[in-house]
């Protein structure tokens, strides 16, 4: 009689067990679905990022692979969408000179960006005495000789979506403006600001989540 006891006991526990797991599988499955459905109804759009100026304090080839790099940057990022909030997490800005990073990552701080707002930071980077690789040298060269460097100010980091209360995993974000910045004491088209020159640019980015 003990035996049969036990064996229906368990059986009871495997239904229950069973009965659980679907429950909670048909919960999580609802759950993600209306998750879902909204998300394609607020039809998300990535942030827009736009190169406004550069300031130029120090861009300087002192040898044949070496390049020291001092630049201010403005940056303008707006958020299109009307009903996501974007978090921005551990932003670093830095240039690229044909895909080698030439200055140190500058980090822009944690802040959290509305409805349609924009937001705008200006900071500074720098590299001193750089070594470009050699396979680059010969780009280098041809870009001195033309008075002018293109390089790519880039920003890496994280963003989390805020819908209402609710708030998304992080994702990671990628912003690529390429620029063009003369050399020396080129100041053709820019502005003089003490020992720096200023650059009107308006360059948009491109944006990968």
């Amino acid at each position: 009689m003990s035996e049969k006891v036990c064996s229906h006991h368990k059986s009871k526990r495997r239904k229950v067990l069973r009965r659980c797991c679907a429950g909670l599988l048909i919960f999580s499955f609802i759950v993600l679905l209306v998750f879902l459905i909204i998300w394609a109804i607020l039809q998300p759009k990535k942030p827009r990022f736009t190169l406004q100026d550069a300031t130029i304090f120090n861009l300087n080839v002192s040898a044949p692979n070496v390049i020291s790099t001092t630049v201010q940057v403005t940056i303008n990022s707006r958020n299109p969408n009307s009903r996501i909030g974007i978090y921005y997490d551990k932003l670093g800005v830095y240039a690229n000179y044909h895909n080698q990073q030439i200055t140190y990552y500058t980090v822009i701080p944690p802040v959290y960006q509305g409805h349609k707002d924009v937001n705008v930071w200006s900071p500074f980077i720098y590299g001193n005495n750089v070594p470009v690789a050699p396979y680059n040298g010969i780009a280098l060269s041809q870009d001195q000789s033309s008075g002018g460097i293109r390089m790519t100010i880039k920003i890496n980091g994280r963003v989390k979506w805020k819908v209402g209360t609710f708030v998304s995993g992080r994702y990671h974000i990628h912003v690529t403006c390429p620029v063009y910045i003369p050399l020396g004491n080129s100041k053709n088209n820019g502005i003089i600001i003490g020992n720096a020159v200023k650059y009107q640019l308006s360059q948009s980015c491109s944006v990968s989540v």
